[in-house]
């Protein structure tokens, strides 16, 4: 048997129904690698390793956990990565497709390390925590658009896929959490450099109630802040609006 664990955010699925829409979500894509992140007890692994043809690899940093899924699923020999995610080198040379059941204390985070092997990650299904998915999801003038939203969406078309309800963990979380799809965009945003956009909105909606000039001064020559955009707040830009503005930066 195994222990949850509060300081690895552990809330294991076990509702069928949910596993297998996952499943349906994930085989929408064509893919030949697969990286499932935190595997926990197995309830996604279990579906993941009947995919026929397909090289699958797993990353668990819980001892215990590991021990428990290579007694449960001995093919799992050779395919379980014992380490922290976040700080792994990329696990496949070649295209590979990222699913997990996130753990939320570093949701974000995951999906940042991810975007770093963007050009070998065309497709990302996870769970979040609703409020953290809706915001990766989000469109511009929504309340919950916002930093995550303007960084992610330059390279990945973001779809919310459902609701998942707390009764389908154990231990059920506080919160309702929700699946989504990431797919990389054919053509990516065009910007001055990454690090520019990045500085930009970040800037931009770290003062989100104030206008883009006021909140964004220091980035712009006094003479480009008289444009009407900078009327607007952070959060009526579209993310072609801010790569736009890149060009226009100091």
């Amino acid at each position: 048997m195994y222990t949850l664990k509060k300081s690895l955010g552990q809330h294991f699925l076990h509702d069928q129904e949910i596993i297998a829409r996952i499943i349906a979500a994930l085989n929408e894509n064509a893919f030949e690698q697969l990286l499932e992140v935190g595997p926990g007890a197995g309830a996604l692994t279990s579906h993941l390793l009947q995919i026929p043809g397909i090289d699958f690899k797993a990353v668990e940093l819980d001892d215990e956990k590991v021990k428990y899924l290579l007694q449960k699923f001995p093919v799992l020999q050779g395919k379980i990565i014992h380490e922290d995610f976040l700080k792994i080198e990329k696990p496949f040379e070649q295209n590979f497709t990222v699913i997990g059941n996130f753990p939320y204390n570093i949701s974000t985070q995951i999906l940042f390390k991810v975007l770093d092997w963007k050009d070998n990650v065309p497709v990302i299904i996870g769970m979040f925590q609703k409020e953290v998915a809706q915001r990766a999801a989000a469109a511009p003038g929504s309340k919950v658009y916002g930093v995550l939203s303007a960084l992610l969406q330059p390279y990945y078309n973001i779809e919310y896929l459902f609701d998942v309800p707390q009764q389908a963990f154990t231990p059920p979380p506080k919160v309702m959490s929700g699946m989504i799809r990431l797919t990389r965009k054919s053509q990516e945003l065009e910007f001055k450099s990454a690090r520019a956009y990045i500085m930009l909105v970040k800037t931009a909606f770290n003062q989100r109630r104030k206008t883009l000039r006021n909140a964004v001064r220091g980035l712009f020559a006094p003479e480009e802040l008289t444009d009407s955009i900078f009327d607007k707040r952070a959060e009526a830009l579209s993310i072609q609006d801010f790569a736009a503005l890149t060009f226009r930066m100091r």
